[in-house]
């Protein structure tokens, strides 16, 4: 009996009977309005797979990017770091610049694929990754070997899932990461006719036509990552995160008013239209289904992950654990999440501040916008969620307040 008192001790110490640490996948929606989804509130475009994993999921209405631009985004989430921290700030280095200049900012960055190894965690890459070799941010498997939006990983969703099936068949009984960070709903929009034809309509542009079904066409390929889950048995034991790298809001005129066909205020901007994204994190008895008020950020996401997973985040991470609230079993120390912006094409890819446009600090229901040239603006985002009326003349106060906590966040950095 002593024998067998101390086996077990063992296995317990060992992790065999210890909680078990689940697989993690991480959905990574692509130029999306933290608007346009069915639980949402949208009244129009149709996101069942994604309204489901809300209704089972912790959600968090009230999450944010610090920087609205897909390549700095996305670093974010794999690093739990600001820009001004792992130096990705830009989607391109300046002119004549080599973009390998930049590889080395991942490779020396707390990547998530890297530390979870550790844990005895294998990790695979698929769709949008910008750092060149998936190995680069410490990926045992991937999909991208090159960099610049992601190469041969971006067939994943468009034309196939395959590729990750087959990482999970072959890596049976072993821990797993997935990056699932399809290129859509991004341009080009070229949804298939059949979910086009749904929403076409008289009175709506045929640009957010397009728009709206590509929106679809990703939630379709969004069930389908979890109806496999579900059927290989693997839900209960899978945390699954969901965000979306940065906004979008529709360009319908015939002339570009910003880089792309996106509206000045949401891509690249300082506001929410860029910057807010639902957060939501599903696993089955861990975690307690229901809706958070808690302002988030996706900083904090790679901590979370390896709490999870049983490990301790780096200090040089800047983000919170949310696991306690999504758990039901504690709260956010936070009052306020903060962000930075930067130009699309950096000026000096090693000097970050060169390249900043805007700092932002959203404090309760109070937004706060001070650009690098010109006058901050203020919003109060409970009355005035899309940023229309401009408060920074009537409340000097709160401009003043604000601008400290946001000087104190930049300065501490």
């Amino acid at each position: 009996m002593r024998m067998l008192s101390c086996w077990l001790l063992l296995l317990f110490a060992s992790g065999v009977l210890a909680e078990s640490k689940p697989n993690v996948v991480m959905i990574v929606s692509d130029d999306q309005a933290w608007t346009d989804f069915g639980f949402m509130g949208h009244e129009v475009v149709r996101t069942p797979h994604l309204d489901k994993l809300a209704r089972d999921s912790a959600t968090f209405p009230h999450g944010y990017v610090p920087t609205s631009l897909c390549r700095a985004s996305l670093a974010t989430l794999l690093t739990g770091q600001f820009a001004h921290q792992h130096k990705i700030c830009c989607n391109d280095p300046p002119d004549g610049v080599a973009r390998g200049v930049m590889h080395p900012f991942i490779q020396q960055a707390p990547a998530l694929p890297r530390l979870l190894a550790k844990q005895g965690y294998v990790s695979f890459q698929t769709g949008k990754f910008w750092e060149g070799h998936y190995r680069n941010a410490g990926f045992t498997d991937g999909m991208t070997v090159k960099g610049r939006h992601g190469d041969e990983g971006l067939v994943i969703g468009r034309q196939t899932m395959q590729p990750i099936y087959d990482f999970i068949e072959r890596n049976k009984g072993k821990l797993f990461f997935l990056w699932y960070a399809p290129m859509m709903p991004h341009e080009p929009h070229n949804p298939p006719q059949r979910l086009l034809k749904k929403y076409v309509a008289a009175d709506r542009p045929l640009k957010l036509a397009k728009y709206y079904a590509m929106i679809e066409w990703f939630d379709e390929t969004v069930g389908e990552l979890l109806d496999y889950l579900d059927k290989k048995g693997l839900r209960d034991n899978t945390l699954v995160v969901f965000v979306v790298d940065n906004g979008w809001i529709q360009e319908t005129g015939e002339k570009r008013t910003t880089r792309g066909w996106f509206a000045p205020k949401s891509k690249l901007s300082p506001y929410d239209g860029g910057l807010r994204t639902p957060v939501l994190l599903r696993w089955p008895g861990k975690i307690r289904p229901g809706q958070r008020d808690d302002l988030v950020s996706t900083v904090d996401l790679a901590p979370t992950i390896l709490r999870a997973a049983g490990l301790e985040p780096p200090r040089e991470m800047a983000g919170l654990d949310l696991l306690p609230v999504a758990t039901g079993k504690g709260k956010l120390t936070r009052q306020a999440v903060f962000g930075e912006i930067y130009e699309h094409t950096a000026k000096d890819v090693h000097q970050p501040s060169v390249n900043l446009t805007h700092r932002w600090v959203r404090e309760g229901d109070w937004k706060l916008i001070v650009p690098v040239q010109g006058n901050s603006e203020l919003y109060d985002l409970k009355k005035d969620p899309f940023e229309k009326v401009n408060l920074a003349e009537k409340i000097p106060e709160q401009v003043k307040r604000l601008t400290a906590v946001l000087d104190a966040w930049w300065k501490g950095r």
